[in-house]
């Protein structure tokens, strides 16, 4: 096995995009060193009824901090966004519809429609509920046509689609250990595996895989 990031995602994840847009930007200097990247959708409402975990909206002090760490991580990853009124979303639609892009279409456009996905919830002026078929159809505009875009929106909806994101979202959580999103299930290419968190957790990756990078350090005053 070679060195390898599997990145389970859900759009309803703010920083799920951080990690996509972060993973995406340093894509070429990852292939040069022989890692591969897979994006692959998961249900985060599931992972957190199979885990156990709570989403920080539900508790009053992950509430109250996740105001902070929120703009913090705006501002590194470069991400300017205000929560939108009608967060959060059962993001059941999205997941699915990118579950059948992921198996239908090349790789290049799936993750331009994941991407598409994540702007226009979270990143666009407009921002849009997703969850909703016609704000979907609006986000995977430009990545596909109309007649392909009626071909996903209608293959969400097939009890075939819905039972690989239930079986990919249920393997997260049994198999590899996820409480939340991003999750990160990375092959060092040694034959060893281990779980990651978080969109704050590269640096730990990086030293993982064995990849020069520069850590956070801080100058000194002249």
């Amino acid at each position: 096995m070679g060195k390898k990031i599997e990145c389970y995602l859900d759009i309803v994840s703010p920083y799920s995009y951080h990690a996509f847009s972060y993973l995406q930007k340093n894509a070429t200097a990852l292939a040069d060193f022989g890692v591969e990247i897979e994006f692959i959708p998961v249900f985060l409402g599931g992972i957190n009824v199979g885990s156990g975990n709570k989403p920080p909206w539900t508790l009053p002090a992950k509430a109250a901090y996740s105001k902070y760490d929120g703009q913090r991580a705006q501002k590194f990853f470069g991400a300017k966004f205000n929560v939108p009124s009608w967060f959060p979303i059962l993001s059941l639609l999205p997941q699915r519809a990118l579950t059948y892009i992921k198996q239908r279409y090349p790789k290049a456009q799936f993750e331009s429609a994941f991407l598409k996905c994540f702007m226009t919830m979270w990143n666009d002026q407009e921002q849009l509920d997703i969850s909703q078929p016609e704000n979907l159809a609006k986000a995977l505009s430009g990545v596909f046509s109309a007649e392909e875009i009626k071909e996903i929106l209608a293959a969400a909806a097939d009890p075939k689609v819905k039972g690989e994101l239930s079986a990919v979202t249920e393997k997260a959580v049994k198999e590899l250990g996820a409480f939340g999103c991003p999750w990160f299930w990375v092959a060092n290419g040694d034959g060893k595996t281990e779980p990651f968190f978080g969109s704050d957790r590269f640096h730990f990756m990086w030293d993982y895989l064995d990849l020069p990078f520069e850590n956070l350090k801080l100058k000194a005053r002249i």
